[in-house]
């Protein structure tokens, strides 16, 4: 009796960490089922016990405090300072692509007195062995870096081409076109507020944008961005300055310029300009 309890009194407590920073990654074989598997695997191999898993589906950057999975599994160490647990990974990068805050987090671990480990790197806590992790740690952030470059370089080809490549603003949703590939379509009933409020607001039936935003939260099918279903004021200024509606596209910060767009305008580009003449301060009288 007494030899059981101690046995049981020698098992490692250990947590686990999944996270995937793309919808891809969640269907593939690197999804949160397949590591959480792994892990287990694992910590069973090892005759650890596994108390909690913790998972991301969402990506937080490099910053691991962006991560609600990550925050609550350091929150779960605070509490349980009188144990000590092994945290578990089943690949570096899910730990932290990037060097900074790879350290910081290292620091976070070894303040809570939690030790790491993971399924493809053998961390060793001697000069050799954190350098060759700070190296690893490096390459995913160069990688990170890259591939971020290379969607930013896609985007703006296919932008300079006449094709929107941001999320769809209220009106619009992404569909597929045989010619065109994904191109952004009519989203009703959505589309038709849209075009009523712009074509309102340049002919002067709208006096501000807190009329036109009354008048969309008066439409229960509008999706208004918001759960309490308010219209802020800052959103409808967006989609009087749009220039998306119009049928054009442009990102200043990619210095592409204004250029006619391939999917269908809401409104003309003749109206798309009036309204821009009466957000300047040049009124126009009521039709």
């Amino acid at each position: 009796m007494n030899t059981n309890t101690k046995k049981e009194s020698e098992v490692q407590s250990a947590l686990i960490y999944c996270r995937v920073s793309s919808t891809k990654q969640k269907t593939s074989g690197s999804g949160l089922e397949s590591q959480e598997h792994r892990c287990r695997q694992y910590a069973q191999e090892k005759n650890y016990h596994v108390e909690m898993v913790f998972p991301d589906d969402v990506s937080g950057g490099g910053d691991f405090m962006q991560r609600p999975g990550m925050r609550a599994m350091l929150a779960y160490l605070d509490a349980q300072k009188d144990k000590s647990y092994v945290v578990i990974f089943d690949d570096l990068k899910r730990f932290a692509r990037d060097t900074e805050f790879h350290i910081r987090l290292r620091r976070e671990f070894d303040a809570r007195g939690a030790s790491i480990e993971c399924l493809n790197f053998n961390f060793e806590d001697t000069p050799e062995g954190r350098f060759i992790e700070t190296v690893i740690a490096a390459q995913g952030q160069l990688e990170r870096e890259q591939n971020r470059r290379q969607v930013i370089q896609k985007m703006k080809a296919r932008l300079e081409k006449g094709y929107y490549v941001f999320c769809p603003p209220v009106g619009y949703k992404y569909g597929k076109d045989r010619l065109h590939g994904k191109i952004l379509i009519r989203d009703e009933p959505a589309a038709t507020y849209v075009t009523e409020v712009l074509e309102g607001y340049a002919n002067g039936l709208f006096s501000s944008q807190t009329e036109i935003g009354r008048y969309l939260e008066s439409k229960p099918d509008f999706p208004t961005g918001t759960a309490n279903g308010k219209m802020r004021i800052t959103k409808v200024t967006e989609m009087l300055e749009w220039p998306t509606y119009a049928g054009y596209v442009e990102a200043a910060k990619w210095e592409v310029s204004l250029r006619k767009g391939h999917h269908e305008p809401l409104i003309s580009f003749d109206t798309h300009e009036r309204i821009q003449k009466r957000l300047k301060g040049v009124t126009t009288a009521p039709a």
